[in-house]
Order: structure tokens, then sequence, then C-alpha cells
């Protein structure tokens, strides 16, 4: 998640104001690149001796050497690694070097309140998702109760919290999503992969009940806010009994039952 500021902060002094989003992310893009850049250079350093004698690693690390000098390449050419380096095997070889640019990314833009509800001031194209976020009135919303919320989110004209949305977008670069439990005064979210059938997003909460799996009890999220709660969503027939197969969707709340 990278942040940016694109307006000027009464509380920063005059000469230190600049508000530049788009050159602040250039020179944050370009910090990822030479950082990425020595990484790859410093273990090419060491491929190239380690090739030249005989090893039970030989042919990985020639694999690896050859992979690295493609990265090389094209950050020297100032391309993110994630545009080279697709999900399989050579992803998961570079995995462990924690390149920067190899990671999907989401900017915020902070923004004055006075553009609230306004699109984002530019588009990054290595991001997934771009955000405008006034984090100053984020932040008094977070402290009122969830009964005050409503309607001072209505008075900045603030559909969903930024921070939501964010939350949201981080999953989706991840390739998840999330489902939910309710019991008694208790509601959690498990991030679970994309595609996930009912049996193991049931091991997700217990091993227990994967193992015992009878059928999960399903209801969409949209359903029972809906209908106001579970009770009254059965009546509605929203409430759907499936089987182990069934691929689990974001927003979806559900109740296991197993038997051990």
């Amino acid at each position: 998640l990278l942040g940016l500021r694109a307006f000027e902060s009464e509380s920063v002094p005059a000469h230190k104001n600049r508000v530049d989003p788009v050159s602040d992310l250039a020179m944050l893009r370009d910090e990822m690149l030479l950082a990425d850049l020595e990484i790859c250079d410093d273990r090419i350093k060491k491929l190239e001796k380690a090739v030249t004698r005989p090893s039970k690693t030989r042919e990985h690390d020639e694999h690896e050497l050859k992979l690295l000098r493609q990265c090389r390449a094209a950050l020297e050419d100032e391309k993110p690694l994630a545009a080279l380096i697709q999900p399989g095997e050579e992803e998961k070889m570079l995995r462990g070097f924690g390149f920067l640019t190899q990671k999907r990314s989401i900017c915020a833009v902070n923004v004055h309140e006075n553009a609230i509800g306004s699109p984002s001031p530019f588009k990054d194209e290595h991001s997934l998702a771009t955000f405008a976020v006034c984090a100053s009135v984020e932040a008094d919303i977070i402290e009122l109760s969830p009964q005050e919320r409503p309607e001072f989110m209505a008075d900045y004209n603030i559909a969903a919290l930024a921070r939501d949305r964010i939350i949201q977008a981080c999953l989706s670069a991840l390739g998840m999503i999330a489902f939910y439990t309710v019991g008694g005064d208790e509601v959690r979210a498990w991030p679970i992969p994309s595609g996930t059938p009912a049996v193991e997003a049931a091991g997700k909460i217990h091993s227990d009940l994967q193992r015992g799996f009878i059928r999960a009890e399903v209801v969409a999220y949209k359903d029972f806010h809906a209908a106001g709660d579970m009770r009254a969503a059965k009546n509605a027939g929203k409430v759907r009994q499936e089987p182990k197969g069934y691929i689990v969707q974001d927003g979806d709340i559900i109740n296991i039952k197993f038997n051990v």
C-alpha cells in the first residue's frame, strides 16, 4: 500500500510544503527499482561464482542466474518485476528475495476534505487501484459510534469508508475473498483464496469442521442485510444448504453442519 499527500498541510513549514504526488510516486518507484536492482546484482555475483564449480545445486543455480539476469535487464529498463514475473515456478523461486517491484501495489492519495467524493487526482499505471482518501475525516468517522457514523458520512457524501475499500482491494490483489461466521454477539471474517470449496473453508475455522463436514448453511451478505436477521432470511428462502464442493463466494455468511 503506497500512501501519498495531495494537499498542503498547515502544520508543515512552507519551504517543505511542496505537494506533487505524481513526482513523489515517481521518486518512490525509482527507489524501489534501485533497491531491487541492488539485491539482483548481489545475488548474480554470487551465482556467477557458484556455477563455475561442480555442485548438487548447479542446475538450479544456473536457472536462477538466468532468471535474475532477466530481472536485472527489466529493472535497468525501469520496468517493475510484477510485469515480468507471472505466477508459477519462477515467481516462487524469486519470492524469498522480497523484491519490492514484484509486489502488487495499491495507491492511497490523501486529499483535502474539500475533495472528498472526487476521483483520485491521478492514476498510477503500476497500481491495481488508486484511492482518494481524506485521512483526517476518516479518522473522525472511526471515533464515532456505529449509530452516529451514517449521518456524518452522509454529510460528507461518503458512501463507504476508504478503509473498507482499501481492505477489499488488498484482498482482491492477493486473490483472496472473505466469508463470515456469526455466533452469539461475535462476527468473524475468514480470508481464503478465491475458488475455495466449502469443505476447505470449514477447515479454516477448525480442522474438526472439515473432517466431519456434512453441509454448509449459506446466505449472501446482501440477502442477510436486506432481511434484517437470519430468521427473516430463512423465511425469505435466502438461506441455502450447500455441499462440500460448493465454491464459497465473497461475503457469504456460513454455518457449518458437521459430525465428528
